[in-house]
């Protein structure tokens, strides 16, 4: 009888015991029991030849290795405080902001239904929060960036000290490097160190201050979830804005913001030359290398630190290597394992 009620409990209405331990496909304990075939494991993918080999026979892409250097404007970091709040606004994402951080999607509104939604619900909160930035000063912009001279070694960027550029090293960032396809990674974009011709590293960590962040948390505090929920994601986007500001600022002092697209929409598809990396996205995937970057740029003075997990604080900041590579742009280091069909 106990077998015949385990029997039901697991098998369902219907399901009856096999008291002989010989068990059937009519759904009893013994059959159900049965440990099911393991999917077959996808067979070993075979290795890949890099399109091309660096002078002491290392895998590199087919990244031009002789793109001219700008010339830096100044070596070393500069600190850059009392950017207009009107110079900011005009790059914010409207994209990220509306759908990502305040959660307007269209649904099934049409573009222009959805256009409507925006013009009624967002931008007015939108325009608030950027009166209250220049009132009440919710958000203090600053930037600490510069230039270094840097090259690529194998899979690492080596920065030199401006006093000894090629003989004396300040950080040496490692990077990963695809294993099949292109075989890119982000030290293919500067010129290699065998070459003997010094290259130029940006580099640039902004920030909107810490005061944004304790709007934000007194309003979860006291449980306004929307308002908290907008002055968050406003910060956090300012804060993108800025970079993106300060990124153009670094293309028009190397002197290659002519290839620029005409618009900031065109920016936010990297409609220019070179590329901004952030530590922890897909070509450079190691939060630890912020430390490696502090130690090239000091955000101290601006307000800036780093977490125990190499996260910034305060949270509506960002940082990020630039290089002018015509070929530099976003792709991802890390070759995803194939799934089992």
């Amino acid at each position: 009888e106990a077998l015949r009620v385990l029997a039901d409990v697991l098998g369902g209405e219907g399901g009856t015991a096999d008291t002989d331990g010989a068990g059937g496909a009519d759904g009893s304990v013994a059959d159900r029991a049965a440990p099911k075939p393991r999917r077959p494991r996808p067979a070993p993918r075979a290795a890949e030849a890099p399109p091309a080999v660096d002078a002491q026979g290392r895998p590199r892409s087919l990244a031009a290795a002789d793109t001219p250097v700008p010339t830096a404007p100044f070596w070393g970091t500069r600190i850059v405080r009392g950017v207009a709040i009107d110079e900011i606004v005009p790059l914010i994402n409207e994209v990220a902001l509306f759908r990502n951080q305040w959660g307007f999607t269209p649904g099934d509104l049409g573009p222009d239904g959805y256009r409507e939604l925006l013009e009624r619900e967002a931008r007015p909160v939108l325009r608030e929060l950027v009166a209250r930035a220049k009132a009440e000063r919710i958000v203090t912009p600053a930037v600490v960036y510069g230039y270094y001279p840097a090259n690529g070694d194998g899979d690492d960027v080596v920065v030199w000290d401006p006093e000894a550029p090629l003989e004396r090293e300040l950080a040496r960032f490692s990077f990963p490097r695809q294993d099949r396809g292109r075989f890119l990674c982000i030290a293919d974009f500067l010129r290699a160190a065998d070459d003997g011709v010094p290259d130029v590293l940006g580099v640039q960590v902004v920030t909107m201050g810490h005061r944004i962040t304790e709007v934000a948390g007194e309003l979860f505090a006291k449980d306004a979830y929307q308002e908290y929920l907008y002055t968050h994601g406003f910060g956090v986007e300012m804060a993108e804005a800025l970079a993106e500001l300060w990124h153009r600022r670094m293309r028009q002092e190397l002197g290659i913001a002519d290839d620029d697209g005409p618009t900031p929409q065109d920016w936010f598809r990297q409609g220019y030359r070179g590329s901004r990396y952030s530590f922890g996205y897909p070509a450079c995937p190691n939060l630890e290398d912020q430390e490696l970057l502090f130690r090239l740029v000091d955000p101290t003075p601006i307000g800036v630190s780093l977490t125990d997990e190499f996260m910034l604080h305060p949270e509506q900041s960002t940082s990020a290597i630039v290089l002018h590579h015509p070929e530099a742009s976003y792709f991802n280091a890390r070759e995803r394992e194939e799934q089992p069909a």
